[in-house]
């Protein structure tokens, strides 16, 4: 077996809704010609936002890892966002940007997902990782961080092998969005219950901000489910206008960016920082 057909494999789940005679019908797209080239940009406006998510989620972790100092917690915040940056760029080039031209334009038939789809998966998947690590060291101490720390490292392993094997074989179930959701919500819901806990107990500041961190990716899966149950994107569509349940998703997740780059770093320390203020 050639490693191309290997590499292959994952264009071989076509896609349930979507191929060349509909495509253009279901989605805007835009042909542009730019220095003698000619190629399809999908959805423009959603392009647009998932980009600007990335720029701004990746600069945020730039500021963290330039203003780390000693903290390793502000060193895995900035490692964790720019995963979650550079990952939201490949996602928009396969998901949105350049879609048809990566996924159907010379296929038979139009692919499901892409190997950009797959390294975005487990680029988010690890950016939570490193964000648990961020957790640990700000709000935890002892036996509790070392869990924390190893089980991040672990899960990152762990989930990176499954989604090759998903990728390789191919198995859809192993690489959809929703199973990284899945994989990635017991640590969300830890976050929620620790800051929450801590903030009650001890009334600190980078709690409460961490909880507003929370709260906006949580509206950012809350907005993008309800938006897509409701079936607004095709209703809108019918009257020519364009706003997915991605644009909700992401539009909330720029607020989030803003956020995490202009406000978090100011707050974010090591645990040992508040046990010297006792």
């Amino acid at each position: 077996m050639s490693s191309d057909s290997l590499f292959e494999r994952v264009h071989s789940i076509t896609h349930p809704s979507l191929n060349k005679d509909n495509w253009f019908d279901k989605q805007p797209v835009k042909k542009i010609k730019f220095l003698g080239f000619e190629f399809y940009l999908n959805q423009p406006s959603s392009t647009f936002w998932v980009y600007l998510l990335g720029i701004l989620v990746t600069l945020a972790g730039v500021r963290f890892l330039v203003t780390q100092g000693e903290d390793l917690s502000r060193y895995w915040w900035g490692v964790s966002l720019v995963l979650w940056g550079v990952g939201a760029l490949i996602a928009g080039t396969s998901y949105q940007a350049f879609g048809y031209e990566i996924k159907c334009a010379r296929r038979e038939a139009c692919s499901w997902t892409s190997w950009w789809e797959i390294v975005y998966l487990i680029f988010q998947q690890v950016s939570m990782n490193a964000m648990t690590i961020a957790i640990a060291y700000s709000c935890t101490t002892g036996l509790f961080r070392e869990v924390l720390i190893w089980a991040s490292f672990a899960l990152s392993i762990v989930y990176t092998i499954s989604t090759l094997v998903g990728a390789f074989l191919p198995k859809k179930n192993l690489i959809t969005f929703e199973f990284m959701i899945l994989v990635s919500l017991p640590s969300f819901i830890l976050f929620c219950i620790l800051n929450t806990y801590r903030y009650i107990e001890h009334g600190h500041t980078m709690d409460l901000v961490l909880m507003g961190s929370w709260f906006l990716i949580y509206a950012s899966w809350w907005g993008y489910d309800r938006y897509y149950k409701a079936g607004i994107t095709d209703i809108l569509w019918e009257k020519g206008k364009w706003f997915s349940e991605n644009d909700v998703l992401h539009v909330i997740l720029v607020i989030w960016a803003l956020y995490a780059l202009f406000l978090m770093p100011e707050y974010i320390k090591d645990y040992s920082y508040f046990l010297a203020m006792q």
